[in-house]
């Protein structure tokens, strides 16, 4: 009998039904298309086994003058700056105690209450103490002198901790721990911690911007949105921001493990932003950018207003005749959401629209036009820059901009945005991975919703191949990716490790689970039953790190399928359905199967250590089998 060649056309589709994508795949975990075909992604390994504290929501890496290779790293509760496989603390201090705070422990408990006045501490908040000493019994000074995380705040005047001693094992008080900790105790407090999680409504309007009155901005001390964080380098050194917050400078000078400072308690500062949404360091004309920034001589923060910085200063922001600082309001939208920087221009996004900023010389330095209106974003990290392009996603569509605004024909759009946590919308994060054309996506999908007992994190991923013009998806969660560059793989963020990307093909020493599945195909004309008898594979295995690599072929026949007909006409029709499996290595040459129906599907999936698969066009024997 003659064989019947399977050609599949590439990419995802889920936008149309069963049978109206014959010939085309459904479903896919885990798996990339390459010049048309199936294959399965990179592995990835812990970058180390070192941990930071919260979750990640900025990752920027960069090179300074003597070579060091330096990662950014920012959470909701820290920001560090990594080298060398360490994670070095460098978060920004707040405020400053010194001979004012009291310990009162409780006999029994773990639990300490510290009294400093007016400590305008939050909850997840870090506090180092030093200069105590014993309570008394348990509660040593040992004990009371670290980096502790504030565990409650019950007035403007206390906040307790959980004690420990310095292994980080819980220590309990007892009858003996009557002491206050001393008249000398200071305490040093750092930035207050940020939201780890979307609070209430759906997406923009939910956070800072809209609590007021229309048109009014926030108070600078309030923050309500999810902690995100904006970074770029000036030289050596690090500038960055988390959203709604205040801005920040890193000096390598000082050394690796120096903390950040205010912008502006920086030597020669005038002016500077006491708040912005995000910080950016225009590459051409070297003009520090606050977006979302307070007006000069004001402390309200306008969602609306970009302010910048005299050319080559980072702490000169007071516009004058001779320099070139000065500000720009953008003409529409209610709240300014994402800056992206393109090698012509900076890409501006509110909540409604788009608009092009470029630098233009004297006397008004920066130029903005809009490009378009009643487009959204789904979030501050939604967006990412590939060359002279900008990809980013929307509430319901994928957008790109290249010297146009369009929407992306997207086959799997109901996929993505049908199954959106729109609560945690801002957790959104887009990548590019440049070695397979590919921008990728991280989401939290409904089904991961705190509502529904999930964790509330990104699950879910969506790849928009630019090169191929092809959609893909699958299950993975990262609260934030960066490309390869200065290091030679991509690296994403998960919990509290950071994931190098596209090295092996396991989950971090395990197996990796990889499927793709076809729709259903139809045997003849689909008005006669066929047989098949025999199926030819046709995978390759190069570079697989097993020495036996298989992977596993499920065919499955159908009489009728179910989903295209009325739910009144399901009863009235043979619903039969019959599968077999078959697993195949890579000098397996066919596979005797006995399937019977009108049509037919393929599903490939693997599930062992260190197999790298890729599906050509394999091959079935298939005879007419009758009527019936």
């Amino acid at each position: 009998m003659p064989l019947t060649k399977l050609q599949f056309k590439p990419g995802i589709n889920r936008d149309i039904t069963s049978f109206t994508n014959e010939g085309g795949w459904v479903d896919c975990d885990k798996v990339r298309f390459r010049q048309g075909f199936p294959e399965v992604i990179g592995g990835w390994e812990k970058y180390s086994q070192n941990t930071y504290i919260g979750t990640a929501r900025g990752l920027f890496n960069w090179v300074a003058l003597d070579g060091s290779d330096l990662l950014g790293v920012g959470t909701e509760a820290k920001y560090y700056i990594e080298q060398g496989e360490a994670f070095n603390d460098v978060t920004p201090i707040r405020r400053t105690s010194t001979n004012s705070i009291t310990f009162a422990a409780t006999n029994g408990s773990s639990t300490i209450t510290v009294t400093d006045a007016g400590h305008g501490a939050v909850q997840g908040d870090f506090v180092t103490f030093s200069q105590a000493v014993s309570l008394g019994g348990l509660i040593t000074a040992d004990v009371l002198n670290q980096e502790y995380e504030i565990a409650s705040v019950p007035n403007l005047n206390t906040f307790t901790i959980i004690a420990k001693d310095t292994t980080g094992a819980t220590v309990t008080a007892n009858g003996s721990d009557s002491g206050n900790g001393g008249s000398g105790v200071d305490g040093v407090y750092q930035i207050n911690a940020g939201l780890n999680t979307g609070v209430g409504g759906n997406g923009w309007g939910a956070g800072t911007w809209g609590r007021g009155t229309w048109g009014s901005g926030a108070a600078i001390n309030v923050t309500t949105s999810l902690r995100v964080w904006s970074q770029d380098n000036f030289g050596e050194d690090l500038l960055f921001n988390p959203r709604d917050g205040g801005i920040y400078y890193w000096d390598k000078s000082d050394g690796i493990t120096a903390r950040a400072v205010e912008i502006g308690t920086v030597a020669g500062a005038d002016q500077t932003p006491i708040v912005a949404k995000q910080i950016m360091v225009s590459d051409v004309d070297r003009h520090a950018i606050a977006f979302g920034s307070n007006p000069v001589g004001s402390v309200i923060q306008d969602p609306l207003l970009i302010r910048f910085s005299d050319q080559e200063s980072l702490v000169d922001w007071n516009p004058t005749a001779t320099n070139t600082a000065g500000d720009l309001r953008i003409g529409s939208g209610s709240e300014f959401v994402k800056a992206i920087e393109t090698k012509r221009e900076i890409v501006i996004f509110t909540d409604s629209s788009v608009h092009s900023m470029q630098f233009i010389g004297a006397p008004f330095t920066f130029g903005i036009q809009p490009l378009a209106s009643n487009i959204t974003i789904m979030g501050p990290n939604a967006a990412i820059a590939v060359e002279d392009a900008v990809f980013w996603m929307g509430r319901q569509n994928f957008y790109v901009y290249d010297g146009k605004t369009q929407q992306l024909p997207c086959t799997v759009r109901e996929r993505v945005f049908f199954d959106f946590d729109y609560d945690q919308a801002d957790k959104v994060y887009a990548g590019v991975i440049s070695e397979f054309s590919e921008v990728i996506w991280f989401y939290t999908s409904n089904t991961n919703s705190i509502a529904n007992g999930g964790t509330g994190e990104n699950d879910r991923y969506v790849i928009y191949n630019y090169a191929e013009q092809t959609w893909y998806y699958g299950n993975l969660g990262r609260s934030a990716f960066i490309d390869r560059g200065i290091r030679t793989l991509p690296i994403g963020a998960e919990g509290n490790y950071l994931y190098n990307h596209e090295t092996g093909y396991n989950d971090d020493g395990s197996a990796m689970v990889s499927s793709i599945e076809s729709s259903p195909i139809d045997m003849g004309e689909g008005d006669k039953f066929s047989f098949i008898r025999r199926l030819i594979p046709d995978f390759t295995f190069n570079g697989s790190t097993t020495t036996d690599p298989t992977v596993n072929v499920t065919l499955q026949s159908n009489n009728f399928n179910a989903g295209s007909f009325l739910q009144s006409e399901i009863s009235k029709i043979d619903r039969t359905a019959v599968s077999t499996t078959v697993p195949f290595e890579q000098y397996t040459n066919k596979a005797d199967v006995r399937l019977r129906g009108r049509a037919f599907s393929i599903k490939v999936d693997c599930s062992a250590l260190g197999v790298r698969w890729r599906l050509g066009s394999p091959r079935v024997e298939i005879r007419e089998d009758g009527r019936r």
